[in-house]
């Protein structure tokens, strides 16, 4: 079969290599149908590295997936050959203190889809992943949508997390897939009023079209003195989901007193800072939000119920064979890219 595999900072091949083959009881062999560009991706592309985890060449990457069953394993009950199905990147041992108490998303043995070291990416024509990982779609959704499910998941995930039941009012700063599902989600569970930035305009304009009720540029305007004109007694919670630290503090000052931040975005960098007296002084609660927990089926129930309608975060779209075309379009931020996906058939 055929994979993309990476072979060094921004170079990838197309090899031919091994089809995998199911070896245990709960295995799930698939045939992949559309593949979404993340930006840990990017991360790998360009960096080779998140963090301590270091991409050993060769090494496939991607995570966010739909995929058609081909074959199962003796003891599969959830899927079966034939079926359409959206897949959870992260593989749980099921077994540990973490996973025993409700949160998988942490286990001590996870092991995630793309993830050097971990598990090989689903940029191939077939990969394996436990059944537990598999979530059929409805006939009604489309592969793209059941791509699309990973990082709208996230989004449901983080904005469960904000549990503040009277928040109003919220910030997102970087309206990219990330940003977007958050929008997507906070819209679903009623939140009235959301601000979002980014850098890039066309974003912006994609933010503003899906409803977001005010849009700033932080490279082109004072987004903390702009907002404050709006909501003088400044925001509930915000959202950051670009990994920058200009975004951090812009965070802590957009947050009212016990406000909370909810960090989403992967930064490029081992640390980042926050001022002390700001947090203690407004008494700010920081989460971090890790992957979509036990989130995938609720965002296939909000698509296929119509509350959530994801597809306008497609922004181009590109054979397998052009993946590296869609890769460095990504890592570029041009033509207004705000999620490409790469197709088999």
């Amino acid at each position: 079969m055929k994979s993309i595999v990476l072979t060094g900072i921004q170079k990838m091949e197309i090899r031919e290599v091994s089809k995998p083959q199911i070896r245990n009881k709960t295995d799930v062999l698939l045939k992949l149908n559309v593949v979404g560009v993340c930006g840990s991706d990017i991360h790998y592309y360009t960096t080779g590295k998140i963090g301590n985890q270091v991409v050993q060449y060769p090494f496939t990457i991607g995570h966010e997936c739909a995929a058609i069953v081909k074959e199962v394993g003796s003891q599969v009950s959830r899927v079966e050959p034939g079926d359409r199905v959206a897949i959870d990147p992260a593989v749980s041992c099921q077994k540990c203190d973490q996973c025993l108490n409700g949160r998988p998303h942490t286990c001590r043995n996870l092991k995630f889809l793309g993830c050097p070291g971990q598990i090989e990416g689903c940029l191939s024509e077939y990969i394996v992943m436990p059944e537990q990982c598999c979530y059929k779609i409805p006939d009604s959704m489309t592969f793209t949508q059941g791509a699309l499910i990973e990082p709208l998941s996230i989004g449901i995930y983080a904005v469960k997390l904000l549990n503040k039941p009277d928040a109003t009012t919220i910030g997102i700063l970087g309206s990219g897939p990330i940003g977007l599902s958050v929008y997507l989600a906070a819209r679903e569970i009623g939140i009235k009023t959301i601000y979002m930035t980014d850098k890039i305009d066309e974003r912006l304009v994609v933010a503003r079209k899906a409803g977001a009720n005010w849009i700033g540029n932080p490279d082109k305007s004072n987004i903390v003195e702009d907002i404050r004109s709006k909501e003088p007694y400044l925001l509930d919670a915000v959202f950051e989901c670009c990994g920058d630290q200009n975004a951090l503090d812009q965070a802590i000052e957009l947050l009212k007193p016990g406000g909370k931040l909810l960090i989403i975005g992967i930064p490029e960098v081992d640390r980042v800072s926050f001022n002390i007296h700001r947090l203690r002084r407004k008494e700010i609660s920081i989460q971090n939000v890790r992957r979509q927990n036990k989130c995938v089926q609720t965002a296939i129930d909000l698509i296929h119920e119509g509350r959530i309608k994801p597809d306008f975060m497609v922004t181009h779209n590109f054979k397998f064979e052009e993946t590296e075309k869609a890769f460095k379009l990504v890592e570029s931020y041009k033509d207004g890219v705000i999620k490409a996906m790469i197709h088999f058939d």
